[in-house]
């Protein structure tokens, strides 16, 4: 069976990192148009790759939790598959196999010149001067606000292949990567697992009311009775 998680920042949140839409969110203390686009890289590289290195120490710094290891631990009897809106990389340390990352990888960068051209980035640091082989200042591996997400196309094609979709710890209002549960096949069950009202717009939904850490091992255990 072809089972597909969708996970958003909720799944995360409980290793600690802080997401940026809630009430105490990171974009209480940065603007968008300062950090996290195109032409803010251009006005004022350091305080960009400034904000996103303290993003990358806070990952190195968390560890996956009961909810990463679930979804991973799933791998031994079902066809597992993520597609994540998150740009840690929670998911593969807690031994996911196949996982899309939506909106970037923290721990990469990539070439101001060659968007093909990524690298991993040694430690927590990128710095002003730090170049691709191609002799251009790299960037953080992140989809900013106003750029195209490259891997939709490869994303959209896996949900299609769900036999059952997941939602975890995502509102599904950032677009377009909540258009993604409207690629699933006619009657593909919708699972949400967000102790939030989640509008899906879909009439196959079960919504497990709680958190992720909480909610997912119980899922599992209904899965692999239904499906096991």
């Amino acid at each position: 069976m072809n089972l597909v998680f969708f996970t958003g920042a909720g799944i995360s949140a409980e290793s600690g990192l802080r997401t940026f839409r809630d009430s105490d969110g990171l974009w209480e203390e940065y603007k968008i148009e300062d950090v996290a686009t195109p032409e803010a890289f251009a006005r004022d590289p350091g305080l960009v790759l400034h904000f996103y290195n303290q993003r990358r120490e806070q990952v190195l710094n968390a560890r996956p939790n009961a909810a990463h290891r679930t979804i991973a631990e799933l791998e031994e009897q079902f066809d597992v598959h993520v597609v994540t809106q998150n740009i840690d990389d929670l998911h593969e340390r807690a031994g996911s196999s196949h996982v899309i990352h939506l909106h970037g990888e923290i721990r990469k960068a990539r070439s101001t010149k060659d968007p093909r051209s990524v690298t991993e980035i040694n430690g927590s640091t990128l710095l002003l001067g730090d170049r691709c082989p191609l002799g251009s200042q790299l960037r953080p591996h992140i989809v900013w606000f106003g750029e195209e997400v490259p891997m939709l196309d490869k994303a959209a094609e896996v949900v299609k292949q769900a036999d059952v979709l997941v939602v975890v710890g995502s509102s599904l209002q950032v677009y377009p990567a909540a258009s993604l549960i409207h690629c699933t096949s006619a009657g593909c069950p919708l699972h949400v697992v967000d102790p939030s009202d989640v509008e899906s717009g879909s009439v196959h939904v079960t919504h497990w009311n709680e958190k992720a850490s909480s909610g997912l091992p119980r899922l599992a255990s209904w899965l692999k009775e239904k499906y096991g």
